[in-house]
């Protein structure tokens, strides 16, 4: 049984959700340890138990002491076969973040999974942001993906509701020369329990934004929708970079819309074919698949990732010039 250290490096719950879907594609039995030791509430989270559940549901693991608050647990996994799951975090954890652990095994063998919690949430990747850079790159790569927002959920009541279906698929290699197709960017600017002129000022500051520094026309449609809590998001993208805003009260909903121009305009301004955030996500598939792609920073999340994929045997090499370069190594 492979033992990891899950304070390792960057030490959150990333080490959690990535080492049991490594597990699992590999057949290797694991046992983490030190589960977000370094954090102000240690140990795992229901989004973190929802994600374990939700990758050992698709491969028959065995799993023991998986609870929230536990700070070492085992996974021993089965075969990866299709499946059907349904999982509700509770509150607002993240639903991105679960569909993040469990896809790479549901490309493999086929599988649904509907899932219940927050879909814009702090410190993790929006699930328009997933529908609309992650799910299209991987697309343009091989793999058959369908996602569905059926309803919104917020800090801290959560109550979104996400459905994905996945078709066996065959990744080819990543390739650093895989341009978007004309036409390529664009955003979402959503809210729920909110007035609908939340939503559109959102989107107009962050369209402004982006015409003034970028030159280019952004179709930023709004989404408004009523739920279980109230919040507010506007996410845009361009190539394979995204940038994301989060709601929150007393917050102008302009500067919504403005942090997350301003959040792809940094990417864009670093280089790169893929933006930072994406790079660190896309080292699992990386890994499955060969290739490369390129990013303007190997950032701790990266670093954390590469490191965890050498201890199943995976090596990336990461190579850092004008731009970052991350391919697989070949076998020794």
């Amino acid at each position: 049984m492979l033992s990891i250290d899950g304070a390792s490096l960057e030490g959150g719950g990333q080490i959690v959700r990535a080492a049991v879907a490594l597990s699992a594609l590999t057949g290797t039995p694991i046992r983490i340890e030190r589960v977000r030791a370094g954090r102000e509430q240690p140990g795992l989270r229901p989004q973190h138990v929802a994600a374990v559940r939700a990758v050992g549901a698709a491969c028959s693991a065995e799993v023991i002491g998986c609870l929230p608050g536990s700070q070492e647990f085992s996974f021993s996994p089965g075969h990866v076969k299709p499946h059907e799951i349904a999982l509700d975090i509770g509150t607002a954890g993240s639903i991105p973040l679960v569909i993040q652990a469990w896809l790479p095994l549901a490309l493999k063998s086929g599988g649904s999974a509907t899932l219940r919690g927050g879909t814009e949430v702090e410190k993790s990747p929006t699930i328009d942001y997933m529908a609309h850079v992650l799910v299209p790159f991987l697309e343009m790569h091989g793999a058959r993906i369908s996602l569905d927002i059926a309803r919104r959920g917020y800090f801290p009541k959560g109550g979104g509701k996400v459905r994905v279906m996945v078709e066996p698929s065959v990744l080819q290699p990543l390739s650093p020369e895989c341009l978007r197709p004309e036409g390529g960017r664009g955003g979402c600017s959503c809210s729920a329990g909110l007035p609908p002129h939340v939503a559109e000022r959102q989107a107009r500051a962050a369209a402004r934004l982006l015409m003034r520094r970028t030159g280019l026309d952004f179709s930023i449609p709004t989404d408004t929708r009523q739920g279980p809590g109230t919040g507010s998001s506007c996410t845009v993208w361009m190539g394979w970079m995204g940038g994301t805003g989060l709601g929150r009260r007393g917050y102008p909903a302009e500067k919504v819309g403005e942090d997350a121009a301003h959040a792809l305009i940094r990417e864009l301004e670093g280089g790169g074919l893929v933006d930072s955030f994406m790079a660190d996500q896309l080292l699992v598939y990386l890994g499955m698949a060969g290739g490369a792609y390129t990013s303007h920073a190997c950032t701790p999340h990266a670093r954390t990732m590469c490191w965890l994929l050498g201890q199943f045997g995976i090596h990336i090499r990461v190579t850092m010039e004008e731009v970052t370069r991350f391919e697989r190594a070949a076998c020794a």
